[in-house]
């Protein structure tokens, strides 16, 4: 069984995913940085540097476990040892936090290094359901899942994404990761209102927020195509889209996501900065 209250202890503060070579200067300097999120399959093995620099950070910094390799959609069973490891990583760590996506990455024997969508279906929201539930028994903690980026809808869905989401919910008792880009990158690739969106999620579920950059494309008609690269700074449009998550559901732990083209610490803290500002101010009173 697992704790079913909402008792994710990460700080309603900004946070940014960490990366090796950042680890110095987050120890000497960290400014608005008040917590990290490492992804599990990183720290998954049996020692070394990684795990030992994870031990001294931990020390300073509460830490969000994000994992990416569940394959929590898949139509195969959950991978029952990755998920003792997945175990063991949050048993000697104990983190603040733990999530994994809405996608599979799993075919068959296979393994997809992808976060790839699904479709909306009860069929799909029962498998779902089932892994969560499975995933919640065997790490004894609650998770939170995050919603996806994708670039096509399927034609066989019989319900909405927040729709599912919101279920996936109610049903498992997990709560939410809300990743405010993918929103706007989902939302410019298939033409439906970002804002919308936010205002039809369930934020009370909101455990944490993501918040990174993305690459822009064209189709072969000319139309924007938005890929989710984790390796930009967040755009104004994005930022707008968050104060506005913010002002509905109030303040939410944020985390700044750059995993490609990894830029110096110096401009992480300017963004974690700028969401910390947006954070700072809906507390103050009108």
């Amino acid at each position: 069984m697992f704790d079913t209250a909402f008792s994710h202890r990460l700080p309603v503060a900004a946070g940014i995913g960490l990366k090796a070579q950042h680890a110095a200067p987050l120890l000497e300097a960290p400014g608005p940085v008040e917590w990290l999120e490492v992804h599990a399959e990183n720290y998954m093995g049996a020692g070394g540097r990684p795990l030992a620099q994870l031990r001294a950070l931990a020390e300073r910094f509460p830490i969000s476990v994000h994992g990416v390799g569940l394959s929590i959609g898949g139509e195969r069973p959950l991978d029952r040892d990755h998920l003792a490891r997945l175990r063991h990583l949050c048993d000697w760590l104990d983190p603040a936090s733990f999530s994994e996506h809405l996608a599979w990455s799993t075919h068959d024997t296979g393994f997809l290094n992808d976060l790839l969508p699904l479709p909306y279906t009860a069929a799909t929201l029962a498998r779902v359901c089932a892994h969560i539930d499975q995933v919640q028994a065997a790490l004894g903690r609650r998770m939170l899942l995050e919603n996806p980026s994708t670039y096509l809808a399927f034609a066989e869905s019989e319900m909405e994404e927040v729709d599912f989401l919101s279920e996936i919910a109610r049903r498992t008792g997990c709560g939410l990761l809300l990743d405010v880009n993918n929103v706007f990158v989902s939302a410019t690739n298939q033409g439906w209102d970002a804002r919308a969106y936010i205002d039809a999620f369930p934020l009370e579920a909101v455990g944490e927020i993501h918040l990174g950059g993305h690459d822009e494309e064209a189709d072969e008609h000319g139309h924007p195509l938005l890929i989710d690269s984790h390796g930009r700074p967040v755009v104004d449009p994005v930022w707008a889209l968050y104060a506005h998550t913010i002002a509905r559901g109030g303040p939410r732990p944020t985390l700044i996501e750059w995993d490609t083209d990894v830029p110096p610490f110096h401009e992480l803290q300017a963004e974690a900065a700028r969401a910390a500002a947006i954070l700072a101010a809906e507390r103050v009173p009108a």
